[in-house]
């Protein structure tokens, strides 16, 4: 690898004044996964972000709740942090533009570019608030559209038709906030002039430095001419004051981005070495990036690199935009449920999950992406656990049971091994490029390899036959391999299974460039499961806490049915009954005689990651020995059940007329534990 780079990553502000959702999560997932792949090659790379904590709707809600605004943002901000991580966002810095360090560089950017002229003065006349003596942004006066007439419309333009106006467009306009009718008052403002910068900002958003798309929609911008831009604000507003202007604030989208810059310093007062002007200063060599929003590109590609050129601090080495999420091809619904709070969905479901479902997901570009929710549990429960979580789960207990935890000392097949290896410079090439969906499709390329590996060489089979010890162990021992290889190259996507791999492996956490080093006559830990398939149920559960979070009823529960759950044989059961019962295949990994049953045998049944204990009474037909290994059809989610000699977690599926003519049915070649029969 050649000399490590320096590279400061940002991800957008999260606004201080609700939680997370979902939406949010695509870009801190997104910006996460390239962060952590950067540092897993070796480079110097620091990852910064923080609440955006100031402007009218935090002072509004902090005035509704009784509370000052800075009690406000320090309880959000916690909440913020707690969602984050448990995402695993895993961030160098989580600071707040409300800090010194903020402050200190709004104020100085201001003042370097009011000192070279780019800041002007004039009058404008503003819709006020005489009961709360105020001034309303546009977003907190409403009326009726004066293009289509619909009532309750924002002041800067209608949900229903789509036109945009001004403010004192508005039909028969009232207060957001009083009810009252705003009346038109003159007050000074502040504008940053940002037509001094048009050469430089074609230069620089031509440069190389934004997605194509991104660059083309900025030319319109150019071709309809750069308006100045409003950058203060009236009392009463929580923020910055202006230097010399008391009453008038710095409006929150002008000390927004600067926050990237103060989290930053407040990483490098607390951190030995690190240099804000290397990162910062206008001849810096240091890359700087920003994953956005689509919706937010004209402040960060026009105003953002103009404020910090005119201050004399370089501009982004890049800006990433990404799409906005849909849920099942829908926007985003309270009513639906599918507006779902990040702290709601680690209620019901694994965050690692939803990490996979995104960069299975994510290009390059800015087209939206969709979290289709039955998608999502058919490829994280086909992809993670039923691929790759399956590979160790069928390897490692022959090696804890048979070799005392110890893998053999050279590979089972060499070629297989560098062929995985080599992938690891497409895969690097993938994920640089930010094109995490092609960096999945090959990775679960290679898993594919190797179950096929371990199906081919049957080490169940082995394991009976005197003789082939040491085949069983080299085998073994190379599907633990590749299954090393392959968290290695998902490690930016899965960090916590990742670090749970690593501890049943028993290694540190893999550097991209460990990846290549076979691990032999090593001893490994006992394996523990690493994930667990996504039920239906589960995500019923959630889409149902969204909406009562939202203080939508949610929807009755259908009454459980006790012929399906406990006596089947004999049942009528209609379709939609029937379409419940959840088939799926599993590997027969052990079978027991059962003592003091004539009928029964214990079953210990692999699927994909998960094990079940099944009690299934085919004792008169099959010797246990003969089942272990085999392939069968169980119905997965039927409730535990206690039995006398133990919990049965689910049923087998069998057919005959009894005694020896009983027949465990068998799914067909190609099959896999854990896949879904239908």
């Amino acid at each position: 690898m050649s000399n490590p780079r320096d590279i400061l990553i940002t991800s957008a502000l999260p606004y201080a004044n609700g939680p997370i959702h979902l939406g949010h999560l695509v870009e801190y997932i997104q910006t996460d996964i390239w962060a952590r792949f950067q540092k897993m090659r070796g480079h110097n790379c620091w990852y910064v972000c923080a609440d955006d904590a100031h402007g009218t709707p935090i002072m509004l809600r902090a005035r509704q709740e009784g509370v000052a605004p800075e009690t406000l943002i320090e309880r959000v901000g916690a909440e913020h942090r707690a969602d984050f991580a448990a995402f695993r966002i895993g961030f160098d810095n989580y600071h707040s533009t409300h800090s010194p360090e903020n402050r200190h560089y709004a104020t100085l950017i201001y003042e370097r570019n009011r000192d070279k002229g780019h800041i002007a003065r004039r009058t404008i006349t503003q819709a006020y608030d005489p009961v709360e003596q105020m001034f309303l942004p546009d977003r907190f006066i409403k009326g009726e559209c004066p293009k289509c007439g619909a009532a309750d419309q924002y002041g800067d333009n209608c949900e229903v038709c789509g036109a945009s106006y001004s403010p004192n467009e508005l039909r028969n306009p009232r207060s957001a906030v009083s009810g009252a009718v705003p009346e038109q008052r003159e007050s000074d403002h502040y504008f940053f002039r940002l037509g001094d910068f048009e050469d430089m900002l074609k230069a620089w958003t031509r440069g190389g430095s934004l997605q194509k798309e991104v660059a083309n929609k900025l030319d319109e911008w150019f071709a309809a001419g750069l308006q100045e831009w409003d950058i203060s604000r009236d009392a009463p507003y929580f923020g910055f004051e202006i230097p010399d202007h008391p009453g008038k604030f710095f409006y929150v989208w002008l000390d927004a981005p600067i926050g990237y810059m103060a989290s930053f310093q407040n990483l490098c007062d607390r951190t030995e070495g690190l240099d804000f002007d290397r990162f910062w200063s206008q001849d810096a060599t240091a890359e700087l990036y920003h994953f956005i929003g689509k919706d937010i590109i004209y402040f960060h590609a026009l105003f953002w690199p103009a404020m910090l050129h005119g201050a004399d601090f370089r501009t982004p080495s890049a800006i990433f935009a990404h799409g906005f999420l849909t849920v099942d091809g829908q926007k985003m619904s309270k009513s639906r449920g599918t507006f779902i709070k990040a702290r709601t969905y680690l209620d019901h479901l694994n965050p690692e999950y939803l990490r996979y479902y995104f960069a299975a997901k994510l290009g390059p570009g800015v087209d939206d992406i969709d979290l289709n929710l039955e998608d999502f549990a058919a490829r994280v429960n086909a992809d993670l656990v039923g691929k790759v979580v399956n590979i160790a789960s069928r390897c490692a207990g022959f090696i804890t049971k048979s070799f005392g935890g110890r893998l053999a000392p050279q590979l089972a097949d060499p070629p297989l091994f560098t062929t995985f290896v080599e992938a690891g410079e497409s895969i690097a090439a993938a994920y640089e490029g930010r094109d995490f969906n092609q960096a999945v499709r090959e990775i679960m390329a290679l898993a594919d390899r190797a179950n096929q590996y371990i199906d081919e060489q049957a080490p169940w089979v082995m394991a009976k036959q005197p003789g082939r010890e040491g085949e069983l162990q080299a085998v073994c021992s190379m599907g633990l391999n590749l299954f090393r290889i392959l968290m290695g190259y998902l490690r930016p996507i899965l960090p916590g299974t990742a670090a749970d791999a690593e501890e049943f492996l028993q290694i540190a956490p893999l550097a991209w460039a460990e990846i290549a080093d076979p691990l032999l006559d090593h001893e490994i830990a006992r394996f523990k499961r690493l994930m667990t398939r996504v039920e239906s149920s589960q995500v019923t559960a959630m889409l149902e806490a969204s909406k009562t979070d939202l203080g939508a009823a949610p929807t009755e529960p259908a009454a459980p049915n006790p012929h399906l759950a406990r006596d089947p044989i004999g049942a009528t059961l209609d379709f939609e009954t029937f379409a419940k019962v959840d088939l799926r295949v599993a590997r027969i990994a052990e079978a027991n005689l059962v003592e003091g049953a004539d009928k029964l045998l214990r079953l210990s049944l692999d699927l994909g990651g998960e094990t079940r204990s099944v009690f299934a009474g085919i004792r008169s037909a099959y010797d246990p020995k003969d089942l272990e290994g085999r392939l069968t059809v169980m119905v997965a989610n039927l409730a535990p059940r206690k039995m006398r000699f133990g919990v049965s977690e689910g049923m087998v599926l069998a057919a005959g007329p009894g005694g020896k003519d009983l027949f465990i049915l068998s799914p067909d070649a190609g099959a896999e534990p854990g896949m879904k029969v239908k």
